[in-house]
């Protein structure tokens, strides 16, 4: 048998295969059967004795004349409209109006009893209520209400009948002032807090004391500090020590941007921070931190040219004012934080309303090694991780950029793919941080050098200094008599172990460079 014939036998078995009578159609008993599969013997029986039961449940719905509805009401027949109309008369709407002013009874005014006298006179006292787009009015209280409930100024609720006072209000507090920052108690602890040893034990006696043992102030007779100032470079932990000491204290913690007190109406700012410190008044101890203070509290000028300017000089005083007037108890207490306490008006920082101020400084090997193990110790990091070599090669580095060191030796162990973090990871994470990104730091500037020649001074501009000649002295004293007008020297400045070098803005560069070879 040939190829063409084997090929030509197989085509012919397909189309036989292909010509083979299609399955018969499932017929009704074929279905039924289908659906029984997997019922049990009480299956059938259970599903008809449902249905009975929801078509008598439509038939009594029906009868009684409910319908379907979207409301989410109850069915009629479990309505109590008596009860409900009886609630609504006991219960009525109450309006909101402010207690404005306190007469005394005439008992009051008569009587120089004791304490159990006074309070019982205090029934017969009236009270002046304004109600908003209404008018005042002269009302008591109600039956619910007790008299030392009741202060001047206070928000209450009036019914709408006879006007009489039936409920004390808290203050109306801003979204804007509710929203910010409050923790109940703040999770930091002192453990927490590393390269800050004496700044930390300056502001345990500030705050701590007066609020744990205020026992101690009463005894000497003395009122506790009321405000105190941090300041120091970013990133070196005030906003973290300050929340220790609330927990410490189970205080309230409110935090507070200096930004955010800048508003564009006026008086908008001052409102703020009046609404900021009733709130505060209203838990049992509070910690009140302004973070940021530069931004509203800078030091006035004598032009009254600029009128945001005076709107952020009303929130200073206002912040003033409040610090004045509080009471000896020390339950509130006012930090404020800033890297530049030059710029801050001397007002706000006078003994009395400031009574402290603690610097920040960078943390020393000891303080640098601490901060490395707390940021460590929630990672998986290998055995004996020489903590304090890495240190050693962080110099004048905050706490913030020790926490940047730590986070990218996890980045290179996983980009390594390893499950824990190793001593090489560290190095290459220093390397890359603490000197790749030194350009990067948050108050950049350019450094000038000057270089000496016979006739001829050449300024260059270099983001690292060289070291200047000790002979340069009399150079930099003579170009700070010269420039008077730009005044761009900020004094000596320590970069990468460079013990004399002078830093300017940007934008003063030419300014200095033209003055200069002018004279």
């Amino acid at each position: 048998m040939s190829a063409g014939e084997c090929q030509t036998t197989n085509r012919g078995d397909y189309d036989e295969e292909e010509k083979e009578d299609a399955p018969p159609p499932l017929d009704e008993g074929d279905i039924a059967l289908l659906k029984s599969y997997g019922l049990g013997p009480y299956s059938t029986a259970i599903k008809t004795l449902e249905e009975e039961i929801k078509t008598h449940q439509q038939t009594v719905k029906d009868l009684i004349g409910i319908k379907e509805s979207d409301t989410g009401l109850s069915p009629p027949s479990m309505w109590d409209l008596v009860g409900d109309k009886q609630m609504m008369s006991e219960e009525a709407p109450l309006q909101v109006a402010r207690c404005t002013k306190i007469i005394a009874g005439e008992s009051d005014a008569t009587s120089g009893g004791g304490n159990s006298a006074n309070s019982s006179n205090a029934a017969g006292n009236k009270y002046v209520i304004n109600v908003k787009q209404i008018a005042k009015f002269v009302v008591g209280l109600g039956e619910k209400v007790a008299p030392t409930d009741i202060e001047e100024g206070m928000r209450v609720g009036v019914d709408r009948s006879k006007y009489s006072i039936q409920i004390p209000l808290p203050p109306k507090i801003d979204p804007t002032v509710s929203l910010m920052t409050v923790e109940d108690k703040p999770d930091v602890t002192y453990d927490d807090v590393g390269g800050a040893k004496d700044a930390m034990e300056k502001l345990r006696e500030v705050l701590e004391t007066p609020l744990l043992h205020p026992e101690r102030f009463v005894t000497l007779g003395i009122e506790p500090p009321k405000g105190i100032l941090l300041y120091g470079p970013p990133g070196t932990g005030k906003t973290l020590t300050a929340r220790a000491v609330a927990n410490r204290t189970d205080a309230c913690f409110i935090r507070v941007i200096g930004s955010e007190l800048v508003q564009k109406y006026v008086g908008e700012g001052a409102r703020m921070v009046r609404e900021l410190f009733t709130m505060a008044r209203s838990k049992r101890a509070c910690i009140v931190f302004f973070d940021e203070v530069d931004a509203i509290g800078g030091a006035r000028s004598g032009s009254d040219d600029n009128g945001s300017d005076n709107e952020v000089q009303r929130t200073m005083l206002q912040i003033v004012t409040e610090l004045d007037g509080f009471d000896a108890r020390g339950n509130i207490k006012v930090l404020m934080a800033t890297n530049r306490p030059d710029t801050l008006d001397p007002a706000l920082l006078r003994p009395g309303r400031l009574d402290r101020k603690v610097e920040f400084g960078l943390p020393d090997l000891e303080g640098r090694g601490h901060i490395l193990k707390i940021h460590s110790k929630r990672m998986n990091c290998d055995r004996d991780i020489r903590f304090e070599l890495i240190a050693r090669l962080c110099p004048n580095t905050t706490g913030a950029e020790l926490h940047s060191v730590c986070t990218e030796a996890g980045m290179f162990a996983i980009r390594a793919r390893r499950k824990s973090v190793s001593e090489k990871d560290f190095l290459e994470s220093v390397n890359k941080v603490i000197k790749g990104y030194k350009k990067f730091s948050s108050t950049p500037k350019y450094m000038v050098r000057f270089v000496l020649n016979d006739s001829k001074i050449d300024i260059v501009d270099s983001f690292v200094s060289p070291l200047f000649h000790p002979g340069s002295t009399f150079l930099l004293h003579f170009l700070y008599r010269s420039t008077t007008r730009c005044n761009p020297l900020q004094g000596y400045q320590k970069t990468f172990g460079i013990q004399h070098s002078i830093s300017v803005s940007v934008p003063n560069l030419l300014q200095l460079k033209n003055s200069f070879i002018d004279s």
